[in-house]
């Protein structure tokens, strides 16, 4: 005889959740940490995560202690079971460079893969047989060296790569200089295919003080410290097939302006950025206000200008906005433009960080040893610091990484 007592019903289970529901709960989480415990709930939430359609992440904030931020609650947390401490800088949104004792690797720690570079004590010469230069200056009886990859190998002052960016899965371009300090520093382009035995230079030109570079729209963009936009050409090795700079070209003659003394024994120090955004390629062009206090220059306030490059025209075109929906996650090793309306974040911002190593090239310091996110309004012109994670300034190469790339 068959049991006649109804059974209790069974309430439905989270993890049947329909799928087009699961994307609005998503969409709402701007933070990657927040995606990875949602797909960590279950197979079925985890497949969602996977195969839904999303808007980008908000970027993750890296130090070189292994730390990781997520924005825009400030997580703290780190990669489980892989350990991300002594970075040197980031490459391309998602990849941190590590060095090693000749040469350095890129590791991306959202997929755990790794990409190994020649070392700069293997560089290919064009002309092979590359000899250093001389130039007679205007109105002086002697010849006067400048600098060239020739004046750089120095055995006692070793080139170190400054900056490098992956163009594409089979270029990787760098700044590789004389000194530790990063950008605006003598250095020159290089260029090899990721995991290559050796790297390409055009040895026999002279050296700029490069600021930043850019893949934008299939080409190479550089921009030195006199706001000039180089285009860099990239041909193939007809013996090796490897990627080697055929030429430079000038795109763009900057206005540059200086370091200038300003009234109240105050001065101004600038650092130059090249970013994309909505198709238009963009120079930043960072102010710090500094102050004199006896012979230490005192890091204050900083300024923003932005202006996008009219390439028809050859010249930058000052812009007062980015616009009301985009936000400017703005440093040295990595820059990128991102929607903030999808998030309910105001636009026309600029999220910056201090480059503190670069800053020891520029000679100024701080009042305080703590450093944060900070953030330039466009519309107000105002700097505040909304975000509560703080770091000493020792920990130097705070970097971007987003996840997306």
């Amino acid at each position: 005889m068959a049991d006649a007592t109804p059974r209790a019903r069974q309430p439905p289970s989270w993890a049947n959740i329909p799928r087009d529901l699961a994307g609005m709960v998503l969409r709402l989480l701007p933070a990657r940490a927040d995606r990875a415990r949602f797909a960590a709930v279950c197979s079925q939430w985890c497949a969602a995560a996977r195969q839904l359609p999303l808007p980008p992440p908000l970027p993750l904030l890296a130090l070189p202690d292994g730390t990781f931020y997520s924005l825009p609650h400030c997580q703290r947390f780190r990669f489980p079971g892989f350990g991300c401490a002594g970075y040197k800088s980031a490459c391309c949104g998602r990849w941190l460079v590590f060095p090693r004792d000749d040469g350095c690797f890129l590791v991306d720690p959202f997929a755990g893969a790794t990409v190994a570079l020649p070392p700069l004590s293997r560089v290919r010469l064009r002309p092979p047989n590359a000899t250093a230069k001389y130039v007679q200056l205007p109105g002086v009886s002697m010849f006067y060296p400048y600098a060239t990859w020739m004046h750089i190998q120095d055995p006692k002052k070793m080139p170190v790569i400054n900056k490098i960016i992956m163009c594409s899965p089979n270029l990787v371009a760098a700044f590789a200089g004389s000194t530790l300090t990063g950008a605006g520093q003598n250095s020159q382009i290089i260029v090899c295919q990721p995991g290559a035995s050796s790297w390409s230079v055009r040895a026999k030109d002279p050296c700029k003080l490069f600021e930043d570079m850019a893949f934008y729209q299939g080409k190479l963009y550089a921009l030195a410290n006199d706001e000039n936009l180089l285009i860099v050409s990239i041909s193939q090795d007809p013996t090796t097939g490897d990627p080697q700079i055929s030429r430079f070209g000038q795109v763009i003659s900057g206005d540059p302006w200086y370091s200038t003394i300003m009234p109240g024994d105050a001065t101004g120090k600038k650092k130059l950025y090249l970013v994309e955004s909505g198709g238009s390629l963009l120079m930043v062009r960072r102010k710090v206000c500094c102050r004199l206090e006896g012979e230490t220059v005192m890091a204050e306030q900083s300024e923003f200008e932005v202006f996008k490059a009219d390439f028809e025209h050859s010249r930058w075109v000052n812009v007062t906005t980015l616009g009301n929906d985009q936000m400017l996650f703005l440093g040295r090793p990595c820059s990128r433009v991102m929607s903030a309306s999808q998030y309910g974040v105001p636009g026309d911002q600029i999220f910056f960080l201090d480059d503190v190593l670069e800053n020891y090239c520029k000679e100024y310091s701080f009042d305080e040893e703590t450093t944060s996110v900070s953030v330039y309004n466009m519309k107000s012109g105002k700097v505040s610091s909304p975000l509560p994670m703080v770091w000493k300034h020792e920990m130097i190469l705070a970097t971007w990484l987003f996840p997306w790339d």
